[in-house]
């Protein structure tokens, strides 16, 4: 990731920092540099070892924000961590010329749910050394949930991260800075991200390491009874620990605390060789 480099000898635990307004689970509590350099403090304290700030809501439905509109809300808070904290950040944005920024105000990761869906995107990376994740999703967070029609949604998830794998190898992206993301929640139903994180060693086949988005996500909701977002932690840390034995290895969530523990215990469980029932 340019400066530093991040060990996959444990589960890696991305801390969700959203200064936006219209995030679905805690849109408008960080949207200034002040409480989310406070909220950033607290998940580093908690066990994270990335940040990925984000600056445009990409919940389902959710509008477009401008170029301009997203550097405002993103730069002063990546600017104030990086001033005060030694932690690798990552911005969660889908526009090359956002990204551009975020990564000359400190920034080590693009975190780009569209998958280089901007042509820019691929050429702004490799010319940072930053690291990338490659997300899958259909269409736009707008139209997203009206493409999740699969045949095999762990083989076409892996099919159709192929292409952007190639433009950013074609672009000069090294192979050990970039990450793929199944995309849970993004134009998939809830049994759809349930086979999805089942079948993750689909995707891990692939050949690059694996991240997993599934904090608090509706799938978790519906399962718990439809409970609220800001009670699904516990859930999350239970599809976080499922990854983690289908190969994911970095795991992007809300609560850090929870699921650092979690995960901690259970790959002490997992790495000794066990019996099948």
């Amino acid at each position: 990731m340019g400066r530093r480099a991040l060990s996959l000898d444990r589960p890696i635990v991305m801390g969700i920092l959203n200064v936006t307004p219209d995030s679905f689970s805690d849109g408008g509590r960080f949207r200034h540099a002040g409480p989310a350099l406070a909220r950033a403090r607290e998940m580093v304290a908690a066990g994270a070892e990335l940040l990925d700030v984000g600056g445009e809501s990409t919940r389902p439905g959710a509008a477009e924000v401008g170029v301009e509109e997203e550097m405002g809300r993103v730069l002063p808070v990546i600017e104030a961590v990086r001033a005060e904290l030694d932690v690798a950040v990552s911005v969660d944005t889908r526009k090359a010329a956002v990204a551009r920024a975020a990564l000359r105000a400190g920034a080590e990761v693009v975190n780009d749910v569209s998958a280089l869906a901007d042509p820019a995107m691929a050429a702004a990376v490799a010319g940072s050394g930053a690291g990338l994740v490659l997300m899958h999703m259909r269409g736009t967070p707008a139209t997203m949930q009206s493409h999740a029609a699969y045949a095999d949604v762990a083989g076409e998830v892996a099919a159709e991260l192929a292409g952007p794998l190639e433009r950013a190898r074609a672009a000069g992206i090294a192979e050990e800075r970039i990450v793929l993301d199944p995309g849970i929640g993004f134009a998939k139903t809830a049994e759809q991200n349930l086979e999805l994180i089942a079948r993750l060693g689909v995707l891990a086949r692939v050949g690059y390491p694996l991240l997993l988005g599934a904090s608090r996500k509706a799938f978790i909701g519906g399962i718990l009874g439809g409970i609220p977002a800001d009670e699904r932690d516990a859930g999350t840390a239970g599809a976080c620990v499922a990854g983690l034995a289908r190969g994911a290895r970095i795991f992007r969530v809300h609560d850090v605390r929870t699921a650092r523990h979690a995960l901690d215990v259970a790959w002490s469980i997992l790495r000794i060789p066990g019996e099948a029932p």
